[in-house]
């Protein structure tokens, strides 16, 4: 019994010393390089809030919005315990949108880590629906009417639609059973999130970090500790002095204020807006006058990364040594803010055709600019030869 005991210490042991001790790490790896595990280490701390946070929460339509009151009054640390998961989870969305255009920025998605990019997308994908379903359980004002409106969008798919759309309700319209389903869910998701996270790992460690030059580095490396761990610690003391400040300074700047107002099916708030890191997409999502159009393209602009890897042409991976493409990347990341910005806006003009615009020039760069570029650097390339 205790050989067997040893076995499992030393397979354990072994295990952790490959992928967090002696990992090889190209020896160029740069701060950016810390997003990866702060993502990991922002999904922990929903987690563990979640899981306290649960066991004072009532899932039922009359006693929600109360509860969510209760733990912010009554229970010990409540108010910390329930700002912490609020607002980590904009900063999980932070951290995980910088890790994102850093991908993008220097080629991660290129072979061979195409399948590594892929699992962070469905990562990503799991994320969002995870956090809409939280945001409704507080059960205030835009808790409902986001929930309201965004299952119903689902009624525009033909012929399955509207059975879709009865069976997220739970009924014939956002209710109680919706509310039951959203919190199950959500409490399941995340543990389905850690699981597909220990897969991407796997696949980042399978064909190893890439790093800001692009180059297959596989002679010039160093172990993971001591050298990166540093840097990671370093980044993660400076993401907790910027979330302590969100934290405990403003911690409902981040959060709409009609959602400190109980849910009620009989006022429509004047202006219904989802929480921040969904309004880039929302304002794609309104920019089509069609309804089915528009959840195309909202489901299409996410979907899209997926085939980024498949989409690229370029030989080559970083940006550093592809000026054409960087300019255009940066251009994508302005694109990306104002979309944010113009999803939270009224939808009137000229808030319509810059939403047009912004969604216009989203698309274009993944599907016309990304391989154009791609094969006018392959020429390029081969005419300098």
């Amino acid at each position: 019994m205790s050989g067997h005991f040893r076995w499992n210490k030393d397979y354990v042991l072994a295990i952790v010393n490959n992928h967090l001790i002696d990992y090889p790490s190209p020896i160029n790896l740069s701060y950016a390089w810390s997003f990866g595990a702060l993502a990991g280490i922002c999904l922990v701390i929903q987690i563990i809030t979640g899981i306290f946070l649960a066991m004072h929460y009532t899932p039922h339509i009359d006693l929600a919005f109360s509860s969510v009151e209760h733990i912010m009054r009554d229970v010990n640390s409540g108010w910390l315990i329930r700002y912490i998961h609020a607002n980590g989870a904009s900063m999980f969305f932070i951290v995980v949108y910088s890790h994102i255009f850093r991908g993008l920025y220097y080629g991660s998605y290129i072979t061979p880590r195409e399948h590594l990019w892929c699992s962070g997308v469905v990562i990503f994908l799991l994320m969002m629906a995870t956090a809409f379903m939280g945001y409704v359980l507080p059960w205030g004002q835009m808790s409902f009417w986001g929930a309201t409106v965004i299952t119903n969008l689902f009624s525009a798919i033909p012929v399955v639609g509207p059975s879709i759309v009865d069976w997220l309700w739970g009924g014939f319209c956002v209710d109680n059973a919706t509310l039951n389903r959203f919190f199950s869910l959500h409490f399941v998701m995340p543990f389905v999130i850690a699981g597909l996270v220990v897969v991407h790992i796997a696949l980042l460690h399978k064909d190893g970090s890439n790093n800001p030059l692009g180059v297959e580095s596989s002679s010039d490396k160093i172990s993971f500790y001591p050298y990166f761990y540093v840097k990671d610690l370093f980044s993660l003391m400076v993401f907790v002095v910027f979330f302590s400040i969100i934290l405990f300074y403003y911690p409902n700047t981040l959060g709409h204020p009609d959602n400190y107002i109980p849910a009620d099916p009989m006022s429509t708030p004047a202006h219904i807006v989802p929480e921040w890191y969904f309004l880039p997409f929302y304002a794609i999502l309104r920019s089509i006058p069609d309804k089915l159009g528009g959840v195309v393209a909202m489901g299409g602009a996410i979907v899209i990364l997926l085939f980024l890897p498949f989409i690229n042409t370029s030989v080559v991976r970083s940006s550093t040594f592809r000026p054409i493409y960087r300019k255009l990347f940066w251009f994508l990341f302005a694109d990306f803010l104002l979309l944010g910005w113009i999803g939270q806006e009224v939808v009137e003009q000229p808030f319509v055709l810059i939403g047009q615009l912004g969604t216009a020039f989203y698309f274009i760069y993944f599907l016309i600019l990304i391989p154009a570029v791609g094969l006018l650097e392959n020429l390029l390339i081969r005419t300098k030869i």
